[in-house]
């Protein structure tokens, strides 16, 4: 059983070395390849042979036996390395496997995923049995854990404990630990957090930093404690400043902060021209924003603003590798790597039009195949939703003082409510509405006024948040419970209402977090949302992360969380949630 530990057992090893001695074939010859030789850092002409998801040999030889083999002439086509996306987080309206089958056809062939939906909703045994089922999958899926849960939660303390961080960082497939969405409590004295931390050293795997507009001196300090990465440049100063104190840095471009075309723009005023420590991701992106692809859009980006194209793969591919030191498996078209390869019409092009991953055709001449297995979800525990309590008018009374303003779409401030919030409905000439937390199990609520939302919204219920408690926001309390209705009759999601209809509605059958449906009609879906809630007054960009940050902590200043409305900046509770 110890050799099941490793990515290929002995016998592999000895057939693939066989194949060079021409006593086996290649199961796929890619012949007359003009491919990145990322050690040379230059286009090289070649052949590639392939035994099942490995590479066996790269170079200018061809093998000896070809029986049986897949022979691809490559002329005329330019191979790169698959693309790796270094910050998932696979649960944001799609589930791990539908996204990773969509970025497949993008030419991305390794994620590393967030596993905070796991901490929150599963048990150990059974995420890891999940971990195993994904592993199945073409697109190479590698995890980190969660130190904290970026909201504040009854219980926290149990969800993160000891031994489940600890279990977590000792995985095979986990290669960090992170994000330090509470590094400020890190740096208050929480030596729980550093000890973890310096577990996630010891075992040599990376922390992934979460700092935005942290200072120099900040910087230098979560250095000292260990972070490696930090994915929250917004200018070209801040990258310089991590690059100062010894970061790799990921430069963003998502769907709540599409900062690289301004990142690029000051990597060139600055000539931060050395390109070694950067990487790509898009941070979790909502479904919307992928419709024009991946990692491939942030390739194609930095080459138009005139990166040379070999440090814009290496940016998707090999730096990646590097820093995660997992070059001896991916990030480069070379012998022993695995066998994600992205087929090119040229350079200048990132998007492909086949694509290996391990070894298999998951797109080919432009056309996707879907080889791997549905995944039964049920067999995990996620399931529908299934509340069996009842929403009330009762838990639509409304008397707080003290209201939510967003500043944009996840920034929310505090603000004094001035308006009479003891009505069924409140009046449109305003963008005030009722808003609402409630356990998803039924036990606590807690209700204020949310403005700057929309003017126009009439119900909207929504079982995707953080936690996956149940979100509440309307102008009439009678949509808004008929919202919650149709919500709970479909086992979780996000539904709008307006005049006693269902106007809209995204399903969400897993846990009330996630979609079964493939990436790209749910893109139609998210978009569908998006421009009924605009139509409704709805004034920013990204409801969907809305919805999400409404609890969540590591952003200023005022959350609705589990245990009430709390004060970010001071750290306290400003009014406890209710019992129901």
């Amino acid at each position: 059983m110890l050799e099941q530990r490793y990515r290929w057992r002995n016998k592999e090893i000895r057939e693939q070395a066989a194949i060079i001695d021409g006593k086996k074939p290649p199961a796929i010859l890619l012949k007359n390849a003009r491919f990145l030789h990322s050690k040379l850092r230059r286009w090289v002409e070649g052949n590639i042979w392939i035994k099942d998801d490995r590479i066996v040999y790269a170079g200018e030889a061809l093998p000896k036996n070809t029986t049986a083999a897949e022979i691809v002439d490559c002329t005329g086509l330019t191979l790169v390395p698959g693309y790796i996306e270094p910050h998932v987080h696979p649960f944001l309206l799609y589930n791990p496997q539908t996204f990773s089958r969509f970025a497949a056809q993008t030419g991305t062939t390794t994620t590393i995923n967030d596993n905070l939906f796991f901490f929150l909703h599963l048990q150990k045994k059974k995420a890891f049995s999940l971990l195993r089922e994904v592993d199945e999958s073409p697109v190479t899926m590698y995890w980190w854990t969660r130190f904290d849960a970026q909201t504040k939660l009854e219980g926290e303390e149990v969800i993160f404990s000891n031994s489940d961080v600890k279990s977590w960082l000792e995985h095979d497939k986990v290669v960090q630990g992170g994000e330090l969405t509470g590094w400020p409590q890190l740096l208050d004295g929480d030596d729980l957090m550093l000890h973890w931390i310096q577990e996630t050293k010891r075992l040599g795997k990376k922390v992934e930093g979460h700092f935005p507009g942290a200072s120099d001196r900040t910087l230098a300090k979560l250095m000292l404690f260990g972070a490696d990465c930090d994915h929250e440049s917004m200018t070209g100063k801040d990258i310089y400043k991590r690059l100062m104190q010894g970061y790799t840095v990921s430069l963003r471009h998502s769907s709540i902060r599409p900062d690289l075309p301004v990142l690029l723009e000051d990597m060139k005023k600055m000539e931060l021209n050395q390109y070694e420590s950067m990487l790509f991701t898009t941070d979790g992106s909502t479904p919307a924003f992928y419709s024009q692809g991946i990692i491939d859009v942030m390739i194609r980006m930095a080459i138009d603003s005139g990166i040379p194209a070999i440090d814009a793969y290496h940016m998707a591919s090999y730096n990646v590798a590097r820093h995660y030191n997992l070059q001896h498996l991916h990030g480069m078209i070379g012998t022993g790597r695995i066998a994600n390869i992205n087929f090119l019409e040229s350079e200048n092009n990132p998007s492909p039009v086949s694509v290996l991953a391990k070894g298999e055709w998951v797109k080919r001449d432009g056309n996707p195949i879907i080889i791997d297995e549905d995944i039964h979800w049920e067999d995990y525990g996620i399931e529908p939703l299934a509340l069996d309590w009842e929403l009330t008018m009762e838990d639509l009374e409304f008397s707080m003082p003290f209201g939510v303003k967003m500043v944009n779409s996840v920034i929310t401030e505090p603000y004094s409510i001035a308006m009479d919030i003891s009505l069924d409905e409140l009046p449109k000439d305003s963008d005030e509405s009722f808003f609402a937390l409630v356990d998803r199990k039924g036990k606590w609520r807690i209700n204020t006024i949310l403005k700057g939302f929309a003017r126009e919204v009439c119900g909207f219920v929504s079982s995707f948040s953080t936690t996956g408690d149940i979100i509440l926001i309307g102008k009439n309390k009678n949509d808004m419970r008929l919202a919650f209705e149709r919500m709970k009759e479909i086992g979780g999601g996000i539904v709008l209402a307006e005049n006693g209809k269902i106007v809209h509605e995204i399903r969400l059958p897993l846990s009330g977090m996630m979609s079964e449906k493939e990436l790209p009609i749910l893109i139609g879906e998210e978009e569908e949302l998006r421009r009924l809630l605009a139509d409704r007054g709805y004034p920013f960009s990204d409801p969907v992360y809305s919805l999400f940050f409404l609890s969540s902590t590591h952003l200023p200043y005022i959350r609705v969380t589990q245990r009430g409305m709390y004060d970010v900046m001071n750290k306290t509770v400003l009014f406890p949630t209710l019992m129901r």
